[in-house]
């Protein structure tokens, strides 16, 4: 079993739904995640001209809610070259050329990756932790290249829900602190509630 064979097989199943129905498929987390980090940046009045990378951008969907909200320098990042084709006939579709789309491995970024003032990642950083191959030095990997790709006191959003608040801390305490946590949904199991969902902001330090 290769995690990699795996995603690339979803998004070619993906890019063919797609060409057949125009769908663009699974939106991971569902809207109110990128509404949420919309949200979260309208709060906090980004400016619409800062730079953003969207760190395995799949579908390429919320970089489009990105642009339709006024931002312009949209960048997303997929090391999945389906991800990234299915993601071009997205913005072909909504007519946002202004995206751009590039297949990268972030554990491996090329050297014209960097200096993006806001990173967002919505699932890639649990997808790498769950890589049976060396997990722990893959997740020391992002974290070092996050801190390569984004600026000094720019903004890490991060959706997960494969680690808790606590563990994020500890796993990006190096190089970045938090400045929040986002509301995220609550489900009850067994009389305890608990998050499905965590979202951080983290700024580099």
């Amino acid at each position: 079993f290769s995690p990699d064979y795996s995603w690339d097989a979803a998004y070619e199943r993906e890019l063919q739904t797609f060409q057949d129905i125009g769908d663009a498929g699974e939106i991971w987390f569902g809207e109110e995640s990128m509404v949420r980090i919309i949200r979260w940046l309208e709060k906090q009045k980004i400016p619409l001209d800062s730079s953003v990378l969207d760190i395995g951008t799949g579908n390429g969907v919320l970089l489009i809610e990105l642009a339709k909200s006024g931002y312009t320098d949209l960048t997303g990042i997929d090391y999945s070259p389906s991800a990234i084709q299915l993601s071009e006939k997205v913005r072909e579709k909504e007519g946002m050329s202004n995206i751009k789309l590039k297949v990268e491995d972030f554990l491996a970024p090329s050297a014209e990756l960097s200096g993006f003032e806001i990173c967002i990642d919505k699932g890639t950083f649990d997808a790498i932790s769950l890589n049976p191959d060396n997990a722990v030095g893959k997740r020391k990997q992002y974290v070092r290249s996050l801190c390569n790709v984004l600026k000094p006191e720019g903004f890490f959003l991060i959706t997960s829900c494969n680690w808790t608040k606590e563990e994020l801390l500890n796993e990006f305490r190096e190089g970045f602190e938090i400045l929040e946590e986002l509301p995220t949904p609550k489900f009850c199991f067994g009389g305890r509630i608990g998050n499905s969902v965590t979202a951080l902001v983290f700024q580099r330090k």
